[in-house]
């Protein structure tokens, strides 16, 4: 760029020096009326701070451009970050290990402890408790397998689980009967929460789930943010 002006500039004193000087006390004689024009006196010179103007233009073109680009991509950075912080999902099972035993009968509405956790991202469930607690207010997805074995034929299966909101039943499955040896059912809902709202599932009064493998899960996940 610089050696382009250079030459450019050269070409202009060139041009200047080829034209004699006329002398003091005269005046030259101007015979075409645009001589004061640069283009008509020095066609070189001319395409010279054309092509420098149009150099010009193109580097604040590219340079705004490159401005929008870097905008539009620390946008789209943000908003990645947004949504990776934004990011809530769990899956967890009864037992960590394929021992067949069961869990409960238990106290009225105990909370079902999924000890097994595949999946926790945000950290959101909590393994102690079962809890899940909902980080931003939107609309979320639950599903809750139940698998139950009363032992032996003929013995009462009571396969059931309740799926709550802040202790506000939402979903059950049930299955009581003494004609299957064993049984399972699901559940599977989407919601709508508040940011702190805690999900469980509870153990209804009499019933048990039984388990020698991974039948018995709690997953769930947020689909989008609404606040």
């Amino acid at each position: 760029m610089r050696v382009f002006v250079f030459m450019c500039l050269l070409h202009a004193v060139v041009a200047q020096i080829s034209n004699p000087w006329e002398g003091p006390g005269r005046t030259p004689v101007v015979d075409d009326p645009n001589a004061g024009n640069a283009c008509s006196v020095d066609q070189g010179t001319c395409s010279c701070c054309l092509i420098l103007q149009q150099l010009n233009r193109l580097k604040t073109y590219f340079n705004q451009t490159l401005y929008e680009m870097q905008q539009e991509s620390s946008l789209m950075t943000q908003t990645l970050n947004n949504i990776e912080a934004s990011r809530a999902a769990f899956s967890a099972s009864l037992f960590t290990d394929e021992q067949f035993r069961c869990f409960g009968p238990l106290d009225p509405n105990s909370n079902i402890i999924y000890k097994n956790v595949y999946l926790n991202l945000g950290a959101h469930y909590n393994v102690s408790t079962g809890v899940f607690t909902a980080p931003y207010s939107g609309v979320y997805t639950f599903t809750v397998s139940v698998y139950s074995d009363a032992g032996a034929p003929g013995n009462l299966l009571s396969a059931c689980a309740s799926l709550q909101v802040n202790n506000q039943h939402v979903a059950a499955a049930k299955d009581q009967n003494t004609s299957d040896q064993e049984d399972s059912a699901t559940i599977a809902v989407v919601l709508q929460l508040r940011a702190r709202d805690q999900v469980v599932v509870k153990l209804p009064k009499t019933c048990f789930l039984c388990d020698d493998s991974f039948y018995n899960t709690f997953s769930g996940f947020l689909l989008y943010v609404t606040e």
